[in-house]
């Protein structure tokens, strides 16, 4: 794949799903479908649910590290799994160049390499592997925290960076049951908070989605605890500094009752 810088990258925050989602056929074909429109990244910058650390820390730049298997209990073909994209180590100085002064400075963490919310995606949407990549850590959950960071981030964009943010639109684990059909009809908490999701960026509206705690219906129902809707913070914030959060859902549905809608932001 030959990088191309157009002038402006979209920003993506995708429902990434627990490691078998990758089984389910019609969510890898719409990611599938999803990458093949968008322009092409000269890099990308991940930020998954998966990692939260203070202070902002940045995945290995020098040397190769094995994937991050935060997950227990599945079968042994989910733990072979390979992505091994290129660094990117000019990436991770220029974040460094637009968020060093955040609290805390930026941490190089040379041990740590991509977690399951950044490479499940990446293999469905880069499966060549040949787009370098960089993941990012939440260093707060803090809705505007985020969003503010998102801001300093956009830059990023004019120069050819693919933005994901990476988690998942309802995450109660409760609701999963493998012993029921994967497309069921999922539970009502979660057919409502995405609904109201759907709406809230439909109508651009940022003020309803970082306060979705005391606006949305199901809130803490959707989400038990909030990690999996913090990359959309950030995700609005780099929207909101560059352009705008002009909004298309992408990817819709339920897996085992998660709502697996997904946003793209030009």
């Amino acid at each position: 794949m030959t990088a191309a810088a157009p002038s402006r990258m979209p920003i993506l925050y995708l429902s990434h799903g627990a490691p078998p989602l990758a089984d389910d056929a019609r969510w890898t074909a719409q990611l599938a479908s999803w990458s093949a429109d968008l322009p092409t990244p000269r890099n990308i910058l991940m930020v998954s649910a998966h990692w939260e650390n203070a202070p902002l820390s940045l995945s290995a730049t020098q040397q190769a590290r094995p994937l991050v298997y935060d997950f227990w209990g599945f079968p042994e073909k989910y733990y072979t799994v390979t992505y091994d994209a290129p660094l990117a180590p000019d990436l991770a100085g220029t974040v460094e160049g637009l968020v060093g002064d955040h609290a805390g400075g930026v941490h190089r963490d040379e041990t740590r390499g991509l977690d399951h919310g950044a490479y499940v995606p990446l293999v469905e949407m880069f499966p060549e592997a040949d787009v370098p990549v960089v993941q990012m850590s939440m260093p707060t959950l803090d809705p505007r925290q985020l969003f503010e960071l998102g801001r300093r981030l956009a830059p990023l964009r004019e120069e050819g960076t693919l933005i994901v943010g990476s988690g998942f639109t309802t995450h109660n684990l409760a609701w999963f049951d493998p012993r029921e059909p994967a497309d069921a009809a999922p539970p009502t908490p979660s057919a409502e908070f995405d609904h109201w999701a759907a709406e809230a960026l439909r109508r651009g509206d940022v003020d309803a989605v970082l306060d979705f705690e005391t606006r949305a219906p199901a809130a803490r129902v959707a989400h038990p605890r909030t990690e999996h809707w913090a990359p959309l913070y950030l995700a609005l914030g780099a929207a909101d500094a560059s352009g705008g959060v002009d909004s298309s859902s992408v990817v819709d549905g339920f897996w085992y009752g998660l709502s697996k809608r997904s946003w793209q932001f030009d």
